[in-house]
């Protein structure tokens, strides 16, 4: 195999997650991809990446600390003659702008989803504002104007951290997960309702936001390891996109690595 593949790697508050393309561009064919939990980084190279052909780039986003992506690297090193790169988050690229207070504190992950989704919109059709959900440890809930700025986002605490902090401050709460229901009728229930519609309210109210703002209707994405629990529960359609981390980095990396 022509050494042209590209490895793109997302590191989130529990996993990694990876994936190898045949090149470095937006809709190239996936050949492999997985995912590790954080404290089995350093498998990578005995386990995973040891059959894989060298990737002639990589690009990561990242959330953990500084430390965590020297693990990847060191893993990458053991195996391969390839540049690290990751995404910091700028004022703009990748036809987004960043209307953080300081886009360099924005989270990486939280920017590249964003520059994902905006590649997702139809070509050729009239530009819609976005709202781009990410749930996962933590739930990210971005709004994108019709124009491409990114206009603020709200972050609250996933679905398990509530159910922990209930735990620890509440006293029998120690109960096993239950179902999502209208009205529950046992603790088990309530308590996966409760997290499950407080998470759809603020997402809603999003929405409604950028409905006001915009004056018009937001295509509208959800991505993160639970989002596939949350998509169910809305009342407004969300297209659900595992890849969005993914695809974002593939048009990061295109742009990047032409020349």
């Amino acid at each position: 195999m022509p050494r042209v593949s590209f490895l793109a790697i997302d590191v989130g508050n529990t996993r990694l997650k990876w994936a190898l393309y045949e090149a470095a561009r937006p809709g190239a064919n996936m050949l492999a991809h997985g995912a590790e939990f954080l404290e089995n980084i350093d498998k990578l190279a005995d386990g995973a990446w040891q059959e894989l052909h060298a990737p002639a780039r990589m690009l990561g986003c990242s959330v953990a600390a500084d430390a965590v992506k020297r693990r990847v690297e060191e893993q990458m090193e053991e195996l391969w003659d390839v540049t690290p790169h990751w995404v910091v988050s700028s004022a703009a690229e990748a036809g987004l702008t960043n209307g953080y207070d300081h886009p360099t504190r924005l989270g990486a992950d939280r920017w590249v989803a964003m520059i994902g989704a905006r590649h997702r919109l139809p070509a050729g059709e009239a530009p819609q504002p976005l709202v781009v959900v990410m749930v996962g440890t933590a739930v990210t809930v971005e709004a994108i104007d019709a124009s491409g700025r990114f206009l603020g986002g709200f972050i609250l605490p996933g679905h398990g951290i509530m159910l922990r902090a209930l735990e620890s401050g509440t006293a029998g709460l120690h109960v096993p997960t239950g179902e999502v229901r209208e009205f529950p009728t046992n603790t088990s229930d309530a308590l996966t309702s409760g997290g499950t519609f407080a998470i759809a309210g603020a997402i809603e109210r999003m929405v409604q936001h950028v409905r006001r703002h915009c004056g018009a209707e937001p295509a509208c994405y959800m991505t993160g390891g639970a989002g596939w629990k949350m998509a169910p529960h809305m009342s407004v359609h969300f297209e659900l996109v595992e890849s969005l981390i993914f695809d974002g980095l593939l048009e990061i990396a295109q742009r990047r690595f032409a020349a």
